[in-house]
């Protein structure tokens, strides 16, 4: 079976993409595949570290940019189905498959006669997964509510979001150790993503002593933000020292959800997955200055009883009585632990695994 990925721009496509190819690998170790990704994408580091056989191809996006952008991004897409032409004839791909990002507009073009498979991550479909859409033979989504934006639902396959395996590697006595926690105390886990979340970090900050008092905090803060946050956490009293566990970023993501009873992060495809495969109730906050992907995102899980909204302007002056009126409620806690879990699909991976089986003609995993 030889597959093609085509993903890229932003890790919300190009992580999904590699859990499904982790998924598919485990069951079927001799499938070959090529990732397509974007000229000079973040995506490529990730894809050679994963051991796949990367190319790159131009390409551009269309809508919503200035005039003079257009000709531009035109002729770089045409330059894109171009070389999306070349690879197909080299490598005579089985199934195609999509999750996103504008490097797949060319490829679809290219290969709308080959069997195709597309993975939209946040229950709205953007722009490109619209267009990406009308070329698939099979649509999956994260979530039930994404029917609503599809014109034709009878190709919706519902999976869930997929996981990274290590993922299932911590426990939450694991995890705990690992950060050397105190099991009595509840814990905080906030994270802005890679990059972080400035207002978030910053409402953190402002409030950090009240917030320590209910509870020990593990904080990823991403880049930008680090030196500020570490010169605050030199500055903290001993006794509340011990209890804030900042870092600028952590590989082992899996331990940071397991060990927390509550989270604070924005509101992108994952916390549709990894919420929900770890039982965490979450304070969602969607980032303001885009498209509406992240509200939508909150406004599921709220409507599910497992998470609560905070909007961003609202940050500074809400946080730590939201905080600590959930912390205090162990019932209201529980009961969004157990409307969180509800959302769980851990096989998700093998399920959209499963449907590029199906899409190649290959035998069932």
């Amino acid at each position: 079976m030889r597959l093609l990925i085509c993903a890229g721009g932003t890790g919300g496509g190009v992580y999904p993409a590699l859990a499904v190819h982790n998924a598919l690998t485990s069951q079927r170790p001799k499938v070959e595949t090529l990732w397509v990704g974007g000229e000079g994408g973040m995506e490529e580091e990730l894809v050679n570290r994963a051991g796949i056989s990367y190319r790159s191809i131009p390409a551009a996006g269309v809508h919503g940019v200035g005039l003079r952008a257009l000709p531009g991004n035109i002729a770089k897409l045409t330059r894109g189905v171009l070389a999306s032409r070349r690879i197909l004839r080299e490598f005579k791909p089985d199934v195609l498959f999509f999750t996103g990002g504008f490097v797949a507009a060319p490829m679809a073009v290219a290969g709308r006669n080959i069997p195709t498979a597309l993975y939209v991550p946040d229950i709205e479909p953007g722009l490109a997964l619209k267009f990406l859409s009308r070329f698939a033979d099979v649509v999956t989504v994260t979530a039930p509510d994404s029917k609503k934006y599809f014109t034709r639902p009878e190709r919706l396959v519902l999976t869930g979001y997929p996981l990274r395996s290590d993922l299932s590697n911590w426990s939450r006595e694991k995890a705990t150790q690992h950060f050397g926690l105190n099991p009595q105390m509840p814990t905080l886990l906030v994270t802005g993503g890679s990059k972080g979340a400035r207002s978030i970090n910053m409402a953190v900050l402002k409030h950090l002593h009240e917030l320590l008092g209910a509870a020990q905090i593990i904080h990823i803060t991403g880049s930008l933000d680090w030196p500020v946050i570490e010169k605050a956490a030199q500055e903290l009293p001993v006794d509340l020292q011990s209890r804030y566990h900042a870092m600028p970023y952590s590989h082992e993501m899996g331990a940071a959800l397991a060990a927390a009873d509550l989270v604070i992060s924005r509101a992108g495809a994952s916390a549709l997955g990894e919420y929900p495969f770890f039982g965490l109730p979450a304070v969602l906050v969607p980032y303001p200055y885009a498209w509406r992907y992240q509200k939508v995102n909150a406004d599921f899980l709220v409507e599910k009883n497992a998470a609560v909204l905070l909007q961003d302007e609202f940050l500074q002056e809400k946080l730590p009585s939201v905080v600590k009126d959930l912390l205090l409620n162990k019932t209201k806690l529980e009961s969004m632990r157990a409307a969180m879990q509800a959302l769980s699909h851990p096989d998700a991976a093998g399920s959209i695994a499963s449907q590029l089986v199906k899409l190649a003609g290959a035998q069932p995993l």
